[in-house]
């Protein structure tokens, strides 16, 4: 595909701005934030006490290592509002995660915020080559999950036409691109290869659609799936970074010229890279989870909070920001199998190698007596025509090799019928079964 390289005048100056620039503006908003946080956030004035620090103490950026961290629990002990730190009838808008494993987290914003996530969207979706008056179609789901609704107010603010679709229908998804002809379609990227599957299904080519660009986010994916979805489907496929409790989508993105890993919007995220046994800060470029400082939020300032995300920071290249490495897993869904520390975009990586595999897979892990025991479904491409059964056993041979040579544990292999593993319609793929005592 053609890189659209925007002009200069098309970018905020802040990014391109010097490195002291930056530093300097982040200095000044830090100091902001962890002020409001202190005197408004009954739980960060408490952290903070604790921990022998006040917002005073920071001095300079590297200072931040002193204040504690926010991780999940926290958003969730103090629900459903006990994190704000406006009054509650300033909040704008109320965002929450699906609450599967407990009570939800609850995210606040006020019109600033909401104002700020909508700029950040639209400078993300610029930096992927949308432009104004391009057609947006939306197909993250709509209502307390943030992806719908931050994709829909970002390619507003940025001028494009939005197409509201959300999640499922997927034959509707593929008629409404079909007749709509968007440019842009915004969506989980395993949703996306199911958008695929139907076009093909329904006897069409995906590559010869309308579409020229996927802002692909809310799951990790690996550079094989990046390949296999710009192949059938004929775009560029670029990576946008956001979770709810820093913001929403539109954190990070990568720049469509370069697509070398997200680009951190440093001016209103504060990025660390920390060992996540010892929570030591590690220099740019180590492997380590992800930390992020909210820069310019009112309702919900978050101070350093533990993504959990498990990746680097790097030199900036397109923008003047830093930029994210791909995530290779998470500090804790890691699967340790045998006490291999085991990612599933490891696997995803392996079975898109082969040519008749489709991209879809699962990972079923189970404990027989004392042992770990993994099997890993996957399924044919329906362009790979019918197999005998010696044909099959031969792919399964080779994924289990390759699974066994480059991750290092053994698995048993089931090759399966094309579209017969669960599809994902609405949001996150399930690729993790793990059935074992907790």
């Amino acid at each position: 595909m053609t890189a659209k390289t925007p002009a200069p005048g098309e970018l905020d100056p802040i990014e391109t701005a010097s490195r002291d620039e930056i530093a300097a503006l982040q200095l000044s908003r830090l100091r902001t934030t962890l002020q409001r946080a202190y005197d408004n956030v009954p739980h960060y004035k408490k952290a903070f006490d604790a921990k022998g620090v006040h917002p005073d103490d920071l001095k300079q950026l590297s200072d931040l290592s002193k204040f504690p961290f926010t991780v999940k629990t926290d958003l969730r002990d103090n629900y459903p509002f006990g994190l704000f730190a406006v009054p509650r009838e300033r909040v704008a808008r109320i965002h929450a995660s699906s609450g599967t494993t407990g009570k939800p987290t609850v995210v606040g914003y006020t019109q600033n915020d909401i104002n700020t996530w909508a700029d950040l969207v639209a400078r993300s979706i610029r930096a992927a080559g949308g432009r104004r008056g391009d057609t947006v179609h939306v197909a993250y789901g709509y209502g307390l999950f943030t992806g719908g609704l931050g994709a829909h107010y970002g390619a507003e603010r940025l001028g494009c036409t939005v197409i509201p679709m959300s999640g499922g229908q997927t034959e509707k998804q593929v008629q409404l691109i079909t007749d709509f002809k968007p440019d842009i379609i915004m969506v989980t990227p395993s949703y996306m290869q199911v958008i695929i599957e139907e076009f093909a299904r329904q006897g069409l080519d995906a590559a010869a659609s309308s579409l020229k660009v996927g802002i692909f986010g809310a799951e990790p994916w690996t550079e094989a799936m990046r390949r296999d979805i710009e192949t059938k489907a004929g775009i560029d496929a670029v990576d946008i970074y956001g979770l709810s409790e820093v913001m929403g989508p539109g954190v990070a993105c990568e720049c469509i010229e370069s697509k070398d890993g997200p680009v951190i919007w440093e001016d209103h995220f504060y990025p660390e890279i920390i060992d996540p046994l010892t929570g030591e800060v590690l220099p740019d470029g180590s492997e380590g989870e992800l930390v992020f400082t909210s820069l310019s939020k009112e309702a919900l300032p978050i101070i350093r909070y533990r993504t959990r995300d498990l990746t680097r920071l790097l030199p900036p290249t397109s923008r003047a920001f830093r930029r994210m490495g791909k995530i290779v897993g998470r500090s804790d869904d890691m699967l340790i199998i045998r006490g291999v520390n085991v990612f599933p975009t490891q696997i995803e990586e392996i079975v898109l190698q082969h040519a008749k595999l489709s991209g879809q897979y699962q990972i079923l892990v189970k404990r027989d007596g004392n042992l770990d025991e993994v099997e890993v479904r996957c399924e044919l491409q329906p362009a790979a025509g019918p197999l005998s059964a010696v044909e099959v056993k031969e792919i399964a041979d080779w994924l289990k090799h390759r699974i066994k040579t480059l991750v290092g544990i053994s698995t048993r292999v089931q090759v399966q019928e094309p579209e017969t593993i669960e599809r994902t319609l609405t949001g996150k793929a399930r690729r993790v079964i793990d059935t074992r005592p907790r």
